[in-house]
């Protein structure tokens, strides 16, 4: 009986034994749990900048670079030979149509229109007393005294010194003509260019080089081109009314020029599939320039009630689109989204998103789904976009 109790004891002590080291363990590793979910609770919010989506309706707009190009260039030369006399504008000046602009030595062609006048006046006093009688003689024949060939020969006499006098009076219009060709005046409003040749320099007609050009510049035309795709939605615009264009000068803070369309060419270019389109702007104030280039800003349609956000919200990832959606308590969501056309800084949200929502538009590196957030609230513009 004595040894039996005393396997008994010794069976317990081992149960016991087992018992204190898993209790030990627990106590150990329940300090160290407790402390790693504390410690992520306590982890401090990213600081980040947001804004609010909202709707507003959009316009569709094709964004090109055009060129300036006169609305109308004159080269003016000169198409009589003689001295450049005079010069009667300054170099770069406005001037309208009809402002004379050269004078070239008209005396010779003032010569010319004299002895033009003078020999019409001979052959018309000539083709009268040829007409006197052949009239005389005619009334002679009728009594029998001259021949019907003497008649004749009179009356055709003055038939051709008539004929004489209307070839006098083409040279005298011809003489008139010429001289005043001497007067070289504008024949459009514009600006004059560089002068090319100064004043008591031989010019010859037609003759290179030019002795000025005139560029038109009120109103003034915008030359861009847009891809072939769009053609169909330019028709129909331009055939329901005035389809309007705007043009934005580089390093120009002013506003945009205001323009309307007014040629769209008749075929599309095969090399670049693109059509050539030109807008007519008044450039009233002159801020358009021949060969400047300009930002061409084409307004097509418009998207009403779209959903939009700051364009910097949105994020490219792996499986396309995506924004982080700041929730309630301030964690952020990951949300994906399908995105349509982009004016200016803000981004139209196709699907995914609702008006109202705060997304984040800068700090997004630092996230991931489930992130505290912070942010500002009294920097939020009425846009929604945090500075």
């Amino acid at each position: 009986m004595a040894r039996t109790g005393k396997q008994r004891d010794t069976s317990v002590i081992p149960c016991t034994f087992r018992s204190l080291v898993l209790l030990f363990s627990l106590l150990v590793l329940l300090p160290a749990c407790s402390g790693s979910v504390d410690e992520s609770k306590s982890k401090p919010p990213v600081p980040v900048k947001v804004g609010v989506s909202m709707r507003k309706t959009i316009p569709v707009q094709l964004r090109i670079i055009g060129s300036v190009e006169a609305l109308s260039t004159v080269s003016i030369k000169s198409q009589v030979n003689g001295m450049l006399e005079k010069v009667h504008f300054r170099e770069g000046e406005d001037v309208s149509r009809g402002a004379l602009l050269f004078s070239i030595d008209s005396r010779p062609f003032e010569a010319a229109l004299r002895q033009a006048k003078a020999a019409l006046s001979r052959d018309i006093a000539q083709e009268k007393f040829a007409r006197d009688q052949a009239r005389r003689y005619g009334d002679l024949l009728k009594e029998g005294i001259v021949t019907q060939d003497q008649y004749e020969q009179l009356r055709t006499n003055a038939d051709a010194l008539s004929e004489s006098v209307r070839a006098g009076r083409a040279i005298v219009d011809n003489a008139a003509v010429m001289l005043g060709y001497c007067f070289i005046r504008s024949p459009i409003d514009g600006r004059t260019g560089n002068l090319m040749v100064q004043q008591g320099n031989l010019v010859k007609a037609n003759d290179v080089p030019i002795l000025v050009t005139i560029n038109q510049i009120n109103p003034i035309y915008v030359t861009f081109s847009v891809p072939e795709k769009e053609l169909a939605e330019i028709n129909k615009h331009m055939a329901a009314g005035d389809l309007k264009v705007e043009a934005l000068i580089p390093s120009d803070t002013g506003p945009a020029e205001q323009g309307i369309i007014s040629f769209l060419d008749n075929m599309v270019d095969p090399t670049t599939g693109t059509i050539k389109i030109k807008g007519t702007f008044a450039n009233r104030q002159r801020r358009l320039w021949p060969g400047q280039f300009v930002n061409v800003v084409l307004t097509l349609a418009s998207i009403p009630n779209a959903v939009i956000v700051p364009a910097h919200a949105v994020q490219t990832g792996q499986d396309g689109l995506f924004v982080f959606v700041v929730k309630p308590d301030r964690t952020v969501e990951f949300r994906p989204v399908v995105t349509g056309v982009t004016y200016y800084n803000d981004t139209v949200i196709e699907k995914g998103l609702n008006d109202g929502e705060t997304v984040v538009t800068d700090g997004q590196l630092q996230l991931s789904p489930g992130t505290r957030v912070t942010f500002g609230s009294e920097n939020v513009k009425d846009k929604g976009t945090v500075q």
